[in-house]
């Protein structure tokens, strides 16, 4: 039996003349978000595969875009040390024509911004909660790196623009020596980072933040908010619950499953690092829960994690996009369109009622059609869909195979 061949891209984005650093998709799957490396970020309908918003972001190139608060915000984080909050944009009645950015397409209104600390190229990481059923008002925590020094992390509220914790992972650091080497910072700069929540231990209803950083020196470690009180300063409260360093490079990118369960990491070496966040936690658990998958290419510079986390994406510095079996780790295949580095890569969202088996179930009654002529077929496909964003300035969008179903 021969193996199917390699797919060939679905569709090609070229709205961007620079490399384009960021690509996601919007919640519902209705909208590709990309940023370039000159801060410009374009808004590509999945529908009409057109550009339906693009503007100057930023100044300097875009570091994360996300959306917020039930679609209704996008937040932008720039290199320029800014971090935008907009207004969501909407699709405009359908037009016919290519995918290329074209003048007069909307901007969003701009909300407001923070200052934050770009130095490291690391992207924010959000924290959305629930509605608040009085106000009707989203609010949300955000973690980025502290505004003086890479190597620690601030966390603020939106937003309020309130900072709550700054420089985590300061305290217990070692003092300098007596001959003037610092060894206060022996992991170097934050990489990339996630911010979560854990069920208190001893209060029912009540949760404790979590933090969890990759460094400059390739090792990755997670950490508490044990204190007590609402803030804190100079990383005090914040224990390490455990660190482990698995890359011999700088850790470039780092995700977390959509449910928790375990953490990705990869980096210039030829490393895919895995990490089982809650057999991690207990001492005689680490070595066996973060453990190193050697792939045969070296360079990797993204990384992402279908939402039912059976599969992950590695985008490498030679253009292609490798898929794995995130248990097993043996390769799906690869993607191969992009000359130069991937610099982002992103699943689909699968829908509430594939993510638990993997798998499309038969939609019921006869409306198989929406207003807009989209199939149950046609949504269940782009469920499979996945993007790429290069150094070539191309958005790439690509169609996978139902690899459950195989």
């Amino acid at each position: 039996m021969t193996a199917p061949p390699p797919p060939i891209p679905k569709h090609l984005i070229r709205s961007h003349t620079s490399q384009v650093n960021v690509v996601c998709f919007s919640d519902d799957n209705e909208r590709i978000y990309s940023g370039d490396f000159d801060g410009t970020v374009v808004v590509t309908s999945t529908r009409s595969l057109r550009a339906i918003a693009t503007w100057k972001a930023h100044t300097d190139g875009l570091l994360g875009i996300q959306e917020w608060a039930e679609q209704e915000q996008i937040i932008t984080h720039g290199r320029d040390n800014k971090l935008h909050v907009w207004r969501t944009v909407k699709e405009p009645a359908r037009i016919l024509g290519g995918s290329a950015s074209l003048p007069g397409l909307q901007a969003p209104e701009l909300c407001y911004s923070m200052d934050v600390n770009a130095l490291n190229y690391c992207r924010f990481s959000l924290l959305p909660f629930p509605e608040d059923a009085l106000t009707d008002e989203r609010r949300a925590l955000i973690a980025v790196p502290n505004l003086m020094e890479s190597a620690h992390a601030d966390v603020w509220t939106l937003p309020e623009k309130q900072r709550l914790h700054a420089a985590i992972g300061k305290a217990g650091q070692e003092p300098t020596l007596s001959d003037g080497r610092d060894v206060r910072n022996p992991v170097g700069i934050i990489m990339s980072m996630h911010l979560s929540t854990m069920p208190h231990p001893h209060t029912a209803g009540r949760t404790r933040l979590r933090l969890m950083c990759g460094y400059e020196n390739g090792s990755v470690t997670m950490r508490e908010r044990t204190g007590d009180g609402e803030t804190s300063i100079e990383g005090l409260g914040w224990d390490v619950l455990w660190s482990v360093r698995l890359h011999v490079e700088s850790v470039m990118a780092m995700i977390v499953s959509r449910d928790g369960v375990f953490a990705l990491s990869v980096s210039a070496d030829h490393i895919v690092g895995r990490y089982n966040l809650a057999e991690a936690e207990k001492p005689e658990l680490l070595a066996s829960a973060c453990t190193v998958h050697r792939t045969k290419h070296p360079g990797n510079g993204s990384v992402s994690i279908r939402d039912d986390g059976r599969v992950c994406a590695v985008g490498g510095w030679d253009g292609k996009v490798r898929l794995y079996s995130t248990k097993t780790f043996k390769s799906l295949g690869s993607l191969a369109y992009h000359k130069k580095n991937c610099q982002s890569v992103a699943f689909a969202h699968l829908r509430s009622d594939m993510r638990s088996s993997g798998t499309a179930t038969d939609t019921e009654g006869s409306e198989e059609e929406d207003e807009d002529d989209m199939s149950e077929a046609e949504k269940e496909e782009r469920t499979r869909w996945l993007v790429s964003g290069g150094q070539d300035s191309r958005v790439v969008v690509w169609s996978l195979m139902d690899f459950d179903r195989s």
